[in-house]
């Protein structure tokens, strides 16, 4: 299969996804070497879970797949340029590369727009629309102590 292949495996991942009423029109493979090993469509509003999106689905599916919590040599393909979201999960997943079809403004278009989400991240915390406030650091910092000293500890 060619790069093209793979993306309408991803857009009829988010066409099953919607005719199946799972949630909105998003589908994502995962390939490595050359076989798809992950597959996801939205599925927010059948799982109530605001997180399942098809970029995250396809990221849990690939590594379940895979036995990892890594994607190196795997290559992603979505049906649209992922959100502020599925652009962390995809970072911390550390494929070789994203393919993406629609934008950000197709998906805007159609009333996804994450440009608020954008505009928040930089505002002071006690300014943005839902506030952020620091409460007892020296109570939350204990778990982190004790990860340094844990000896055997996996990496990541």
């Amino acid at each position: 299969m060619n790069k093209e292949n793979f993306m309408q495996e991803a857009v009829n991942a988010a066409l099953k996804g919607m005719q199946n009423n799972e949630g909105g029109p998003f589908g994502c493979v995962i390939v490595k070497d050359g076989k798809i090993i992950g597959k996801g469509n939205n599925k927010v509003t059948s799982t109530n879970d605001p997180t399942a999106h098809a970029e995250v689905t396809a990221i849990r599916d690939a590594c379940k797949n895979l036995d990892s919590f890594q994607l190196d040599g795997c290559i992603i393909y979505t049906s649209c340029e992922p959100c502020p979201m599925c652009l962390g999960a995809i970072y911390w997943a550390r494929p070789d590369k994203v393919y993406y079809g629609s934008s950000q403004a197709d998906a805007a278009n159609i009333g996804f727009d994450d440009e608020f989400i954008y505009k928040e991240i930089p505002l002071p915390y006690n300014k943005r629309s839902i506030p952020f406030e620091q409460l007892s650091p020296e109570i939350a910092i204990k778990p982190f102590e004790a990860w340094t000293k844990k000896i055997d500890k996996t990496e990541y």
